[in-house]
């Protein structure tokens, strides 16, 4: 079946669940980053949770059906329409062929993801068919959609439910202000006491600059760092290491000014002294952020943040009983 993309939305892109295992050869995970909201329209139009679908920021795209299918679109509050009549997030729904799928404004989050039938057939690319499109890899040629494009699915015989749907306690969105958990460590002891514990008092504000690479988050007091005699590598600035691995989640704070939270498509080490690391639970809030969005920054031990794993875990276990 092909799908013709007549408008692109702001952003919109192939991914899936990413390409774990290239990550020490500069190759970053890539893939959906609202891994459950990907993982739950898969699962509510019988799709397998990796499938290849759609990523949208900001804004959704048209999209003219050339065969019946179904349709599944979760993560943030953004109306689908078919061929203008309003459907509903987070549960599936059919659409005929010379039917058209179009958005409304975006109310809440910042990233929908959109399943259809039998997932996307595009190249698998290191084990995904996620795009990276700051090395070009992956999803349709490397690339975000435009205007024009053709994209096929795989034929698939599974019959969807129409009507399924995900419970509304089971969508996770931020609140406002958004609370980020973060396990102190990696450079911490670089900071003075103090300032470790203003950063997280502080409200931060979510930066222009908030993209799958990162977000960069503004507003709060600069960081004070503990005098020491810069070592050799190291840059002249105080926020600056000896080159070293940036872990996926983890904050770096160039200056230490303005914290920068690595996300899907970051590069994987440099120069920058890093505080800590988002825990895994929350890094699906970070990509539904929207530029100036109040944050805070909260301090969460190794057991508090295995808790919120396995909490996470236990609520896609749940979706996977009520849509199988």
């Amino acid at each position: 079946m092909a799908i013709r993309i007549k408008e692109s939305g702001l952003a919109t892109s192939v991914q899936d669940l990413g390409r774990p295992g290239y990550y020490h050869l500069g190759i970053p995970i890539s893939g959906a980053m609202d891994r459950f909201a990907m993982r739950a329209a898969n699962l509510l139009i019988g799709n397998d949770e990796s499938d290849a679908g759609l990523e949208a920021v900001f804004m959704g795209p048209v999209m003219e059906f050339t065969e019946d299918s179904f349709v599944a679109v979760t993560g943030a509050e953004m109306q689908p329409r078919v061929d203008g009549e309003p459907r509903e997030t987070w549960t599936s729904f059919p659409i005929k062929a010379g039917q058209t799928l179009s958005f409304d404004f975006l109310k809440k989050g910042a990233r929908i993801y959109i399943a259809i039938k039998g997932g996307i057939d595009v190249p698998v690319v290191l084990g995904s068919r996620a795009t990276y499109a700051l090395g070009a890899l992956g999803g349709l040629d490397g690339r975000s959609l435009r205007p024009g494009d053709e994209l096929q699915t795989w034929a698939s015989v599974v019959k969807p439910v129409e009507g399924a749907t995900v419970p509304a306690d089971l969508r996770r969105l931020p609140g406002n202000p958004a609370q980020i958990r973060v396990m102190p460590g990696l450079y911490w002891h670089r900071l003075t006491e103090e300032s470790g514990s203003l950063f997280f008092r502080d409200i931060w504000k979510v930066a222009t600059e908030a993209d799958r690479i990162g977000y960069r988050f503004r507003g709060g007091n600069a960081l004070q760092f503990v005098e020491r005699k810069q070592p050799f590598g190291a840059g002249s600035d105080p926020s600056n290491i000896v080159d070293s691995c940036y872990p996926y989640g983890s904050i770096q704070v160039p200056s230490g000014t303005e914290p920068i939270v690595l996300h899907r498509d970051a590069v994987s080490g440099g120069g920058y002294f890093m505080l800590g690391t988002v825990i895994s639970s929350d890094m699906d809030l970070i990509g539904q952020l929207q530029p100036n969005m109040e944050t805070r920054f909260v301090a969460v031990n190794m057991e508090e943040a295995i808790s919120a794993r396995e909490q996470r875990n236990a609520n896609l276990n749940q979706v996977r009983k009520l849509l199988n």
